[in-house]
């Protein structure tokens, strides 16, 4: 699971920062529709973009170029992986994004995967295999991520911050119900349509490639946790165990429910991590996580 990379500051301006970082456009280029549709936009923008991923507007619509990128390092993935080895839980082993044309298929692939299963995510327009062109969520409106809506929800107090979260418990209990998984099912990467309805982005990797169905639906919901872990556990942790808990109930199967419960016994050794910021923003939240489970699974013994 990467690390969310959360600034100082005020909530207004982490929101801000947020949404430049994750939802806005990179820039927004506008153009007429080319004659030859989007296949041939693909096939004459891709070499002239310099951004990995920037939108562009065709006429009145909105679209997203996706180019690939290089593989991602290894560092970002060090700290996961070896609590992963420590505990013996590849659910929670970090998915390597393995780059270039791999991942572009891969995206491709999902997205359709996703979209044929009735889930809100991006169309894919046009392919190659050195890019996508994707449809913008928002139709040309307006889109705020679940992190954002969280953030800004906080400032706001407990209460509307797990009415926020609790809707990302539902939009991932929404994915399971149709017997698929996410990628990384952090809190940015849930997107608010302008009719409410929670979309999904980013699939450059696919989990499903090395473990089962029900590994990886337990993964969308530990990468959940792990990404709004701090903010949940200081602000309602035990009205939160409650959503939790009753959105295991009716979102996720017994295999599921049996795994992140064994999952929560082995992370509790993982609650006396160092709270020192100068350990790194991931082993604060690995500990938020540990901690929180702990609370929701208490040891029988």
């Amino acid at each position: 699971m990467t690390p969310l990379q959360r600034g100082r500051g005020s909530t207004s301006t982490r929101v801000q920062m947020r949404k430049g970082a994750a939802s806005a456009p990179a820039p927004l280029t506008v153009q007429d529709t080319p004659r030859d549709g989007y296949a041939e936009f693909l096939r004459t923008t891709l070499p002239r973009q310099a951004d990995t991923v920037a939108s562009h507007r065709l006429g009145q619509e909105r679209v997203w170029l996706k180019k690939a990128g290089p593989r991602h390092g290894k560092w970002g993935y060090r700290v996961m992986a070896l609590f992963a080895h420590a505990l013996r839980l590849d659910i929670i082993k970090p998915v390597p994004n393995p780059g270039g044309e791999a991942a572009v298929a891969i995206e491709a692939r999902r997205l359709r995967e996703l979209g044929a299963a009735g889930l809100r995510v991006p169309q894919v327009l046009a392919q190659e295999a050195g890019g996508l062109l994707l449809s913008d969520l928002g139709q040309s409106h307006a889109t705020v991520t679940v992190q954002e809506r969280i953030e800004q929800a906080a400032a706001a107090g407990p209460a509307s911050l797990l009415a926020v979260w609790r809707e990302g418990l539902e939009a991932i209990a929404a994915v399971h119900a149709r017997g698929v998984y996410l990628s990384q099912a952090f809190d940015r990467n849930l997107v608010q349509c302008p009719d409410g309805v929670i979309g999904y982005i980013d699939f450059e990797d696919d989990p499903g490639e090395t473990l089962d169905l029900v590994d990886c639906q337990v993964r969308d919901w530990l990468s959940y946790l792990h990404s709004t872990a701090m903010l949940v556990r200081a602000a309602a942790p035990q009205a939160a165990g409650e959503h939790w808990h009753a959105m295991q109930q009716t979102g996720a199967s017994d295999a599921v429910r049996t795994r992140i419960a064994e999952a929560s016994r082995r992370m509790r050794w993982l609650r006396k991590l160092p709270a020192s910021r100068r350990w790194g923003r991931d082993t604060q939240r690995v500990r938020a996580v540990a901690r929180l489970l702990g609370r929701w699974y208490p040891d029988p013994n």
